[in-house]
């Protein structure tokens, strides 16, 4: 299993990506949360309120998710991570059946 962390610039548009994840069968589920973020961008630190989707996935999806978020994104460059994770063999079993 994966988590595969994106971050966006309103929650509105995490909502869109994901939905459109979700409809591809992609990932299983995600859970969104505000952050407030600090980082550099054209030579000068940002400080700004973004979103962050994390989502439940396998990794034979990885390199799907990503591709699709690049298309959808707003970012020029958009923060996609995967986490390798591991979960219980209940929680494992219903993200294989979301999947198919």
């Amino acid at each position: 299993m994966i988590l595969v962390y994106v971050t966006y610039p309103s929650n509105a548009e995490a909502r869109k990506i994901v939905t459109h994840l979700l409809k591809k069968r992609f990932i299983a589920c995600a859970t969104f949360f505000p952050v407030q973020s600090a980082y550099w961008w054209k030579g000068k630190i940002e400080q700004s309120t973004e979103y962050v989707s994390l989502c439940k996935t396998t990794e034979q999806n990885w390199k799907k998710i990503q591709e699709e978020v690049k298309k959808l994104h707003s970012y020029a460059v958009p923060c996609i991570l995967k986490l390798k994770a591991d979960a219980n063999i209940s929680y494992l079993s219903w993200l294989s059946q979301e999947l198919k």
